[in-house]
């Protein structure tokens, strides 16, 4: 008699309420699997995680969130929870974020066109220990690293990175300063710095580079 398999437990993080709502529901219909909780930023995933982790296996990640997003939010639960499998659901495919977020300790990548079959599949692959990256993803992230043009955003820190994203979402420095613990003076010297290093010379440019390379969509601009 075969043994039965364990039930996996998610959580799905995304600030859009019919996104999140949605996914919850398709995946609260698969055998063998059950969404334990939401959560609808970065912070509130830490938050449950640091009084609950034990209950969770799988992390279903939004990228374009308000507060520290989920680069920072992926960053960070891997570090302190490195069992729980962590995967990338986002509506960008191209660009640097996603060697980004699977440097940062990501263990799946999916776009959310991406069929229900397919996010089955890559849940059980990072759950069983492995990793997943969608087929229209793996193709970026393997065109990415042929030689060519440079990509001005792979010359960016990680810190340099984060408050890019702020920056193109709007965001102003006392924003910054108290979601990522910087003071304002040291934010404006970033601002400096990514203007010469992206080579823009306002915000604007630079919020219309972030969303060419995928680090953001208009949606977010609207939050």
């Amino acid at each position: 008699m075969n043994k039965a398999q364990p039930t996996i437990k998610i959580m799905v993080v995304d600030d859009h309420d019919l996104v999140r709502h949605g996914l919850t529901s398709l995946l609260s219909a698969i055998d063998g699997i059950e969404v334990v909780t939401e959560a609808n930023s970065g912070e509130q995933a830490i938050e449950y995680c640091r009084k609950n982790a034990a209950d969770l296996d799988i992390i279903m990640m939004d990228i374009n969130m308000p507060g520290m997003g989920g680069l920072e939010a992926t960053q960070r639960l891997h570090r302190n929870w490195p069992n729980i499998g962590i995967i990338i659901v986002s509506v960008h495919a191209e660009g640097s974020l996603p060697k980004r977020l699977l440097s940062g300790g990501a263990r799946g990548y999916l776009s959310k066109g991406n069929k229900v079959d397919e996010m089955v599949t890559a849940i059980r692959d990072v759950h069983a220990g492995g990793c997943y990256i969608a087929k229209d993803i793996a193709q970026q992230l393997a065109l990415s690293a042929l030689p060519g043009e440079k990509n001005l955003i792979d010359l960016l820190s990680q810190r340099e990175l984060q408050v890019l994203m702020m920056i193109a979402q709007g965001k102003k420095n006392n924003a910054i300063s108290a979601t990522l613990s910087l003071s304002p003076k040291t934010v404006s010297t970033y601002r400096k710095r990514l203007h010469e290093k992206l080579e823009v010379e306002s915000d604007i440019e630079m919020m219309h580079l972030a969303i060419k390379n995928g680090l953001l969509d208009n949606a977010s601009l609207k939050t």
